[in-house]
């Protein structure tokens, strides 16, 4: 039997995806297209307007298909869980909506699919069950959730509605994980978390935090296996809040070299005032200050963030402060949005709201901001020379491979299939767009 599934939405998604594709693996079933798929998934996302209303019109084309061919449709994740009676009287064509907390229950789905029978889903299960990940076969980079939920509740944000409280994993079936990945020759892995640095496992030894499980990580791991043909290499987490990164975590960061030089740090706002209204819980003081840690700790290391502009009651000054922090800080890429408000979160019901005209001009002014601190930091690093972890070849040649430095820089240059999941050093010679052109380096 075949199965087409698609994702949209977090890293977090992602793995739950590759979670699922292995259990079809298992069950021998085979990925197909539109035309002789068996079971289409749509494995949705909330947490923004765009994934959700491209989520929509994903689920109204397969309901629509389903009138030329028979074949099974279900909608999986965050929308599920959020518009769970919405979905069942929009698109009636759907068979199964499975919520954040129904994934595991996909097993009964192939089951009734293959053998016919039935099953109750009214009912979900009381806490979120972590399985492992896997990952593509052949793939040199994997994500392991170490996390879920959110306990933050910042105002504009679904997640903890849709995703429930925080749960951590159990740090053996962590390590486990990792070391199958190691065996399955994955060389760079990303940690996953809703707000992944505030992680803590209770257990006979007492607590466990973030920090503590990364030194066992480390330590599992030694140096990694940058200076051979096999092991993990490199590994990133994410997302990180800024008031749970300790300074306990920037001296892991500074201390084990396994963990690559590049922190995605959520901003939003510069102001005060909106990071207030927002329920952040830190200061454009306290960001600034975690910022100056982190590089006077991390020589080298490259930040990236997420900037919301357009929050009710935001001000041009609020937006001049926001531009300030970007300007202090040089972040390497944003992720840059404008508010739109999210059923059943605090700021759907706050009034001073930004004209969508206005929004949009000051997304522009945030953008063009990025865009020139991205070409100005990309042109200082140009005769650098570094090192990446080979991803694939580029689409654009096959006489190109294209891969990544532990900054999170892509990088593209002359080479082979056969470099492909190697660590290699480069100097870096010219830039296209966000993307640095190189040569190899023979040491």
């Amino acid at each position: 039997m075949k199965y087409l599934l698609e994702t949209y939405g977090c890293q977090m998604n992602k793995a739950e995806s590759a979670a699922l594709e292995a259990l079809f693996r298992e069950r021998s079933w085979l990925p197909g297209t539109l035309e002789d798929a068996d079971l289409v998934l749509i494995n949705t996302c909330t947490v923004r307007a765009t994934a959700e209303n491209r989520a929509w019109g994903r689920i109204a084309f397969f309901a629509a298909e389903k009138k030329k061919r028979n074949f099974s449709l279900a909608v999986l994740g965050c929308m599920a869980e959020q518009y769970h009676q919405e979905i069942r009287k929009r698109a009636p064509a759907v068979d199964y909506v499975l919520g954040t907390f129904q994934k595991q229950a996909i097993g009964l789905v192939l089951d009734q699919i293959e053998n016919g029978s039935d099953f109750d889903l009214r009912e979900e299960s009381p806490a979120y069950v972590f399985s492992s990940t896997h990952h593509e076969p052949g793939a040199f980079r994997a994500f392991v959730p170490i996390m879920h939920g959110c306990d933050n509740f910042c105002s504009y944000c679904i997640v903890p509605y849709v995703r429930g409280r925080e749960v951590s994993r159990d740090p053996e079936a962590i390590l486990a994980e990792l070391d199958a990945l190691a065996v399955a020759g994955v060389r760079e892995v990303t940690l996953l978390g809703q707000n992944v640095n505030s992680y803590r496992w209770r257990g006979p030894q007492g607590l466990l935090d973030f920090p503590a499980l990364l030194r066992l990580i480390a330590s599992r791991l030694g140096s990694g296996g940058r200076a051979k043909e096999a092991g993990i290499g490199w590994i990133r987490f994410l997302t990180s809040h800024p008031k749970d990164l300790s300074d306990d975590l920037i001296a892991v960061l500074a201390s084990e070299p396994i963990y690559c030089r590049h922190i995605h740090l959520c901003l939003q706002s510069g102001s005060d005032r909106v990071l207030a209204r927002m329920n952040r819980k830190y200061t454009k003081e306290y960001f600034l200050g975690l910022v100056d840690k982190l590089r006077k700790a991390v020589p080298g290391l490259s930040l990236s963030t997420d900037i919301l502009v357009g929050f009710p009651g935001e001000s041009e000054e609020d937006l001049e402060d926001t531009l300030e922090v970007m300007r202090k800080v040089g972040f390497s890429y944003s992720f840059m949005y404008h508010f739109n408000p999210r059923e059943g979160t605090p700021a759907m019901k706050m009034d001073e709201k930004v004209p969508e005209k206005t929004k949009k001009a000051r997304l522009a002014k945030v953008i063009a901001l990025q865009k020139e601190t991205t070409e100005s930091l990309m042109n200082v690093r140009i005769g650098a020379v570094d090192e990446i972890l080979v991803e694939s070849l580029s689409k654009r040649s096959k006489k190109e491979i294209l891969g990544r430095t532990a900054r999170d820089e892509m990088v593209v240059l002359p080479g082979g299939v056969g470099q492909i999941g190697r660590f290699i050093r480069v100097r870096l010679v010219s830039r296209s767009g966000n993307t640095f052109k190189a040569e190899a380096v023979n040491d």
